[in-house]
C-alpha cells in the first residue's frame, strides 16, 4: 500500500508543478479567490439591502392588512416585491446571469460587475423571505412597545424589531453567504473572471483538468470552513449576550 501511494505521487508531482507552479500559475487562483470573496461580499451586501426593503415593505402590509387599514401604494410596492421574489426564487441562477448578460447588458464588458448584479438581485428575494421570517418571530408586543413610546412603525423596526430579529436570522443569513460563494462559480459561464475561470484556464493549456479542479474544490472547501467556524463564534458570542 505504501508502495502504491509513492508511486502515484511520484505520478501526480508532475502534473501538479504543471498546474500550480509553472509560470507562476498560483498567483492566477490567488487572483480568482481575491474575485470570487469580493463578489460573494458585495453581492451579498446588494443583497441584504435589498432583502431588508422587500421585508420591510411586505411585513408593513401584512400588518395593515391585520389592521384593516387600506393604503394603496403600499399595496402596489406589496405586489411588486412578490412578484420580484416568485420570479427570481422561481427561475435558476444561470438563466437569470444568461439574461443579465445577454439580455439587459449585451453590451457590457465587464462580466464580473454583470455577475454582482445578477448574484446581488438573486440573493435579495432570498434574503427578503428569510429577514421577513426573522421580523415574524419577534413578539407583537415588542412592536407595541415602540408604538406606546410614541414611535412610528419604520422607527420602531430600526430600533426594536430588526436588532432582536437578527439573532434569529443569523445562521440563516450564514448559509446563504456560503451559498452565494458556491454559486459564484456560475460567473463563469458569462466570462467573469473567478476561481472556475481561471481553473479552466490552467486545464485547457496543460490539457489536464484534475490538478486545477480539485485545488479549487480545496479552496472553496477551506473558505467555508473558515467561515462556519467564525460564524459558529459570532453565534456562541450573542447567546452568551443574551444570558447576561
Amino acid at each position: 500500500m505504501f508502495q502504491s501511494l509513492t508511486d502515484w505521487l511520484i505520478r501526480i508531482g508532475p502534473r501538479l508543478q504543471r498546474a500550480f507552479i509553472e509560470g507562476d500559475r498560483w498567483k492566477l487562483y490567488l487572483q480568482g479567490l481575491g474575485t470570487t470573496l469580493e463578489l460573494t461580499v458585495i453581492a451579498l451586501i446588494f443583497g441584504v439591502l435589498l432583502g431588508l426593503v422587500v421585508a420591510v415593505i411586505r411585513s408593513a402590509h401584512d400588518e395593515q392588512r391585520l389592521g384593516r387599514k387600506r393604503n394603496p401604494p403600499l399595496e402596489i410596492l406589496n405586489v411588486l416585491c412578490q412578484i420580484y421574489t416568485t420570479v427570481i426564487r422561481g427561475t435558476p441562477m444561470l438563466v437569470q446571469l444568461f439574461i443579465w448578460t445577454f439580455v439587459i447588458f449585451p453590451a457590457q464588458r465587464n462580466k464580473v460587475l454583470v455577475a454582482f448584479i445578477g448574484l446581488g438581485v438573486n440573493s435579495g428575494a432570498y434574503v427578503a423571505e428569510i429577514i421577513r421570517g426573522g421580523l415574524m418571530s419577534v413578539d407583537a408586543g415588542q412592536s407595541e412597545a415602540g408604538r406606546s413610546l410614541g414611535l412610528g412603525y419604520f422607527d420602531t423596526m430600526r430600533f426594536i424589531v430588526i436588532p432582536q430579529a437578527f439573532k434569529n436570522i443569523l445562521p440563516s443569513l450564514g448559509n446563504e453567504f456560503i451559498t452565494l460563494f458556491k454559486d459564484t462559480s456560475l460567473a463563469q459561464a458569462i466570462g467573469g473572471a473567478e476561481m472556475l475561470y481561471y481553473a479552466s484556464t490552467i486545464g485547457g493549456r496543460t490539457f489536464d483538468y484534475m490538478p486545477p479542479l480539485i485545488g479549487i474544490a480545496v479552496m472553496y472547501l477551506s473558505v467555508v470552513i473558515i467561515f462556519t467556524w467564525l460564524q459558529g463564534k459570532l453565534e456562541r458570542r450573542l447567546r452568551e449576550s443574551d444570558r447576561r
